[in-house]
């Protein structure tokens, strides 16, 4: 056996110590992390917001001056409400056109519908059905409808006392005496009948030397109008007054009474806006136009279906927030619907006739 020296010993003893100082520590095994958590954002609860009503209005014609200007109305409440209102109409009046865009409006799922019937009755089916589908019904200008057909019927005024009205100023230029001509725009729309209805029935307590010589329809057409006055003119050569109910029918008489050079002979009276009888107020040819801004009807027939689209009662006396409809006046229409009434006619002559400029 080898003998090692002891200088050479102590050298391999420190070799060995310093290679155990250079090895590497052993590491642990690497440990799974746990996934982060995320953040949670803190929100602070919101009142939810209000949901947006859509109500559609449906008019007679699209074509008439009055009904773009009851559009006015419409979008004015859209506006100011909120809610999302629109105007729809065939481009002639149509009954069964109408009730075409009802269906459609039904199958759209609004909220509610404002119709202004070209005939009453012929509308009442399709209205009901939307009410059977919850959709709120309010119609204009149609105060006979049956009940459960409609919610409420809006008016500006009380349809009776309006064609009494009518008759008192024809009669006044006509000086209580002659014969006269009515006409409406259809033997089915029930306010341009009870208009002449019951101005023939104050004619007749009133003014006995006066005679109706008939009731005319005239389909809100202007042309077919204009013709069947001049030949009332032939039948009756001394006719001396016609009250009109469309606001194109008395513009329609004016024409042929202002081609005859009868300015000064017959009296025309009836209901119509400025921009239909403007120029012929100015000649004479028309006497009076008496009327309500459809703008106004057409807010007001919203506001309606908004109240019953939140569940507020209609109340008599109640303020719709809608010139002319300050504190309406609810009643039972004679076949049963609930008509609300305002108090918003207007008349129209050559004098005041810039004050009304639509």
């Amino acid at each position: 056996m080898k003998k090692f020296s002891l200088p050479l010993i102590v050298i391999l003893v420190l070799s060995m110590l310093l290679a155990a100082c250079a090895a590497p520590a052993p590491t642990a095994a690497p440990q799974a992390q746990e996934p982060a958590k995320a953040t949670e954002a803190k929100v602070e609860p919101t009142a939810p917001a209000a949901k947006k009503l859509v109500f559609g209005t449906v008019v007679k014609s699209i074509a008439f001056n009055w009904f773009l200007r009851m559009e006015k109305g419409v979008l004015q409440y859209s506006k100011d409400s909120g809610n999302e209102a629109f105007m729809q109409g065939p481009s002639q009046a149509d009954s069964a056109a109408q009730v075409q865009i009802i269906e459609s409006l039904i199958a759209q799922g609004v909220n509610g519908i404002c119709n202004v019937p070209y005939g009453v009755p012929e509308n009442e089916p399709a209205q009901k059905k939307a009410m059977d589908a919850g959709i709120f019904v309010v119609t204009h200008e149609a105060a006979t409808a049956k009940a459960g057909t409609i919610n409420y019927d809006v008016e500006a005024f009380d349809n009776c006392a309006y064609g009494e009205e009518m008759m008192k100023e024809l009669a006044t230029r006509m000086g209580g005496k002659g014969q006269y001509a009515q006409f409406v725009g259809s033997l089915t729309n029930a306010t341009h009948n009870q208009w002449t209805d019951c101005a023939l029935a104050y004619q007749k307590a009133n003014y006995p030397d006066m005679e109706l010589v008939g009731k005319f329809e005239t389909k809100e057409d202007q042309e077919l109008a204009y013709n069947m006055f001049k030949d009332l003119l032939k039948t009756y050569p001394d006719i001396k007054g016609v009250t009109g109910s469309a606001a194109g029918d008395v513009v329609s008489a004016g024409r042929a009474i202002e081609e005859a050079g009868l300015n000064d002979k017959i009296a025309v009276v009836g209901t119509s806006i400025t921009s239909y009888a403007g120029e012929l107020l100015k000649t004479g040819a028309v006497d009076l136009a008496m009327g309500w801004d459809p703008a106004d009807a057409g807010y007001a027939c919203n506001v309606v279906l908004e109240k019953l689209a939140k569940g507020e009662k209609i109340v008599d006396g109640m303020d719709l927030g809608v010139p002319g409809f300050e504190k309406i006046v609810l009643k039972t229409g004679p076949n049963g619907a609930p008509v609300i009434y305002g108090n918003a006619w207007i008349k129209i002559t050559a004098e005041n006739m810039s004050n009304y400029d639509f």
